[in-house]
């Protein structure tokens, strides 16, 4: 039964390397023959394509949507851990929200950004309704992350914290949350990454406006929506193959900081 089941594991694990494998070979060889100086330039046109404008709205949203969630989603993590009774109905129906919000279509909260932001606040089509949409999306991921990263806390820690005269506070801010910082960690590379190759819930807020936003209040398009209007007109579909190649890029980029900063926060500990 042993030989069996590592069997099934080796299997499952050559599998999922072989299908990453198949994906990324099939993005470099139909993107990289696309690639263009022209691609790069500051200003996008009709005749470059430029995806430059893209790539920086996209970092101008990440830090729009972590400076909205952040603080909302570790403070509720923080609640719901150290202070909340956890059979009191308050935490039941803040679980049973995150974890509702969590498991809703990226278009519905798209639809509920036009409807609310962009209609009803009369936003329009920006960067800061696009931003508190993806925030909301994103707000369930790092509230249940942080939520465990923090009940995963050895609880000798606390109270020696607690027996040596330490507040509450003190203890949280200074033993609990830096112990708890690389599950917090994670869940803001996760939620940086669902905005990365977030497109349905733009769509219907941030727009799709090619040139490089100058206000909070003006349209423009992240770097996946770019290569989605790419690739929806025929003529461009080599374009949105080097879209995606960068898009990729971008992404192990994330991913490989995001694995430095753990390992840099675990030897500051």
């Amino acid at each position: 039964m042993s030989k069996v089941l590592r069997v099934l594991v080796k299997f499952a694990a050559i599998l999922t390397v072989s299908i990453f494998l198949v994906i990324v070979g099939y993005i470099v060889i139909r993107g990289v023959p696309g690639l263009s100086w022209d691609m790069f330039a500051w200003k996008y046109t009709s005749e470059n394509l430029s995806l430059m404008p893209a790539m920086i709205t996209t970092l101008m949203l990440i830090v729009l949507v972590l400076a909205i969630a952040i603080p909302f989603g570790v403070l509720t993590g923080i609640y719901l851990t150290e202070y909340a009774k956890q059979q009191s109905k308050v935490v039941i129906a803040i679980r049973l929200a995150t974890e509702t919000l969590a498991g809703i279509p990226s278009i519905v909260y798209g639809l509920f950004g036009m409807l609310f932001f962009v209609f009803r606040l009369q936003w329009s089509y920006s960067l800061i309704a696009g931003a508190f949409t993806a925030a909301i999306m994103v707000l369930p991921l790092i509230i249940r992350t942080t939520e465990e990263a923090l009940l995963a806390v050895d609880p000798l820690l606390k109270q020696a914290s607690l027996g040596l005269g330490a507040t509450k506070l003190q203890t949280i801010v200074k033993v609990c949350l830096p112990v708890a910082m690389p599950g917090v960690l994670a869940g803001v590379i996760l939620s940086i990454g669902r905005v990365v190759g977030e497109t349905a819930a733009f769509i219907f807020t941030l727009g799709t406006m090619a040139q490089l936003p100058t206000r909070l209040t003006e349209s423009g398009r992240t770097l996946a929506l770019h290569m989605y209007v790419l690739s929806s007109e025929a003529f461009h579909v080599k374009e949105a193959f080097a879209t995606a190649f960068v898009l990729l890029i971008i992404v192990l980029l994330i991913n490989r900081l995001s694995t430095r900063l753990s390992k840099l926060v675990n030897k500051t500990k």
